[in-house]
């Protein structure tokens, strides 16, 4: 079977995976810029392919490549990451609430929170003059979790402004985007298997079922653990009445929550952070079993074999179970991508492909990319691919209820929000990511 018949056999309705992809689409619509910048980055694509089979033609002719044409790959290849950050930034911030009414549509938070006697009010209060009394009150009668006290614990944000951050989190957090998620009330979520896989068999219809064994169950942890954020805010802005600062805060914690989280969910080493599925054992798919996360060699130290070496890519994807892979994800760092990116199968097509369209993914045979920072560059030893169905291999548990302090005396004439949240994570099924390896064996 040719490269371009195995690829063709893995394409799993392409355009219905990126109907789920929490990027895929927008409410509103691509403004002009971006659009704008999605035609920028196709021109650029074409002139990347250009310059890299200029080299690859030059490496078949002289065994290595001009180093000015390398220069050119390189240079184009950088282009490309910024158009498609540049593109990933303005689909964003496209979706964002508006600061201010002015003219066009109203502050989706202030919309949402449209009981203004209620939480939403008394926490706007609290916000703009650190006004208690209402809150307190509030949370009594909640019962909330924690304390109720601002000078200890914070107060809860509504409702509406807790899932603000959360959808804003699945967009600018690549692991949360695909990973599952789960919201618990207490600090540690128990998630129970059978260590031996299920008792059955076959019998006639009128035959004695026979006693099977007790299975044998384990449980997998998932503790949660705080992590904060703290924005500062001007008293003109707090003062400001025409801004929602429920929707300002938001956008002020989404990215710093968004790094955090991320950078654990690769790499975390579950000390007071999520356990990142880089973090748990691996060992060769050769050797795989329940614990552990099975790995593919490239066979070379720090690099992709010097023959075919998408080939590699081919076995990764057949490593995953079929049932894994109609909703897996290729996911890397942009160093790594782009050195994907100047890959060819057998028959001289690149197995790295643009988005289909505005608000879609790059795709490596025909599986969505998800660029991932956390993940490490290409290095002797390294795991800088991962592939697999990661909403069903990993899952974050959320805790609920995100709690905020406002403090207007540590950073005068500023006042800081010191907001939290608590957070777990770790690998869930371990069949249903693959790694590969950059060692020689």
């Amino acid at each position: 079977m040719t490269m371009s018949a195995r690829t063709a056999e893995l394409r799993p309705a392409l355009e219905n995976k990126m109907h789920g992809d929490p990027l895929a689409e927008t409410k509103a619509g691509p403004t002009p810029e971006v659009g704008a910048a999605f035609d920028e980055f196709m021109n650029a694509f074409e002139a990347f392919k250009e310059a890299n089979d200029e080299r690859l033609g030059e490496i078949e002719r002289r065994l290595a490549p001009d180093v000015v044409t390398e220069e050119k790959v390189a240079r184009l290849n950088d282009v490309l990451d910024r158009q498609e950050r540049a593109i990933e930034r303005l689909t964003i911030e496209g979706r964002r609430p508006r600061l201010s009414g002015g003219t066009g549509a109203e502050p989706r938070l202030e919309r949402a929170g449209a009981d203004l006697s209620g939480h939403g009010a008394a926490f706007s209060r609290y916000l703009r003059a650190g006004e208690t009394a209402a809150l307190a009150r509030l949370e009594r009668k909640a019962m909330a979790i924690g304390t109720s006290d601002g000078a200890d614990g914070g107060y809860l944000v509504p409702d509406e402004t807790e899932a603000e951050i959360g959808r804003r989190l699945v967009e600018v957090s690549p692991i949360r985007a695909i990973a599952s998620t789960i919201t618990v009330s207490g600090s540690l979520y128990k998630k129970p298997f059978a260590v031996s896989g299920p008792a059955t068999g076959w019998v006639g219809e009128s035959e004695a079922r026979p006693e099977t064994d007790t299975p044998v169950l384990d449980a997998l942890e998932y503790p949660v653990m705080e992590l904060y954020a703290m924005p500062a805010a001007t008293g003109a802005l707090l003062d400001d009445a025409i801004v929602d600062l429920s929707a300002w805060l938001a956008g002020e914690v989404d990215q710093a929550f968004a790094e955090q989280e991320s950078a654990a969910f690769v790499n975390g080493d579950g000390n007071k952070k999520p356990t990142g599925f880089l973090a748990v054992p691996n060992v060769a798919e050769s050797a795989w079993e329940w614990g552990k996360l099975g790995t593919l060699s490239t066979g070379v130290s720090g690099g992709f074999p010097a023959d075919m070496p998408s080939d590699l890519l081919i076995d990764l994807v057949y490593a995953l179970k079929a049932g894994y892979r109609q909703n897996a994800h290729f996911v890397m760092n942009r160093r790594t991508e782009a050195a994907v990116r100047k890959l060819k199968d057998a028959d001289g097509n690149y197995v790295w492909a643009p988005p289909a369209g505005l608000g879609s993914r790059a795709t490596i045979m025909n599986f969505p990319v998800v660029e991932a920072e956390d993940m490490p560059d290409i290095a002797a030893g390294s795991l800088s691919i991962a592939f697999g169905d990661f909403s069903r291999g990993y899952l974050i548990v959320d805790r609920q209820g995100i709690r905020i302090l406002r403090d207007p005396y540590s950073a005068k004439p500023y006042v800081l929000f010191y907001t939290t949240k608590r957070v777990g994570g770790g690998v869930l099924n371990f069949e249903a990511i693959k790694l590969v390896k950059f060692s020689a064996s």
